[in-house]
């Protein structure tokens, strides 16, 4: 079974699945979804559209650059395999995956570090900037007062009526 990738967005095409674009010139495009179709025929940027995967690679959203990429390249040349090689590299997936996903933690980790204190920071100017909407404590303690004896008021008012 031979999993494509989209053209546009570099997400996985499995068979029977999305839109084959074939040009005049021969050159074969697969998409994953009318989306990406939609956005190919409107001569769309996919290094500018946020969704993409080259958008995110391009922007510093994910991790680019990675030894364990290079084994997931297509290639065209068939391989003779034994039975010691396949179970060997079977193995190395495995052990691919669980290094490609401790390098991309690392790298989202590294990414993120400084935006909890760039967060405090912007939650206090705004808070500084923005104070004469916050209302003090002893304020909504009187309103909540004043609606009590209010309430009282009607209520008394009610059963007088009804009297």
């Amino acid at each position: 079974m031979r999993l494509e990738k989209c053209w546009f967005c570099s997400s996985t095409c499995y068979p029977g699945h999305g839109i084959t674009f074939v040009r005049n010139d021969s050159k074969v495009f697969k998409f994953c979804r009318s989306k990406c179709h939609a956005n190919f025929k409107m001569k769309r940027n996919p290094r500018k559209v946020a969704w993409t995967k080259a958008y995110r690679h391009g922007h510093g959203k994910e991790l680019a650059e990675d030894a364990t990429f290079e084994l997931e390249r297509k290639r065209n040349r068939p391989e003779k395999y034994n039975r010691i090689l396949v179970q060997k590299s079977v193995k190395a997936m495995k052990k691919i995956l669980e290094i490609r996903k401790v390098r991309q933690d690392r790298f989202y980790e590294n990414r993120m570090k400084g935006k909890k204190s760039k967060d405090l920071v912007d939650a206090k100017k705004v808070l500084r900037d923005e104070l004469h909407l916050v209302r003090p404590m002893e304020a909504q303690r009187r309103d909540v007062a004043e609606m009590e004896k209010l309430k009282v008021a009607v209520d008394a008012a009610q059963q007088d009526v009804e009297m």
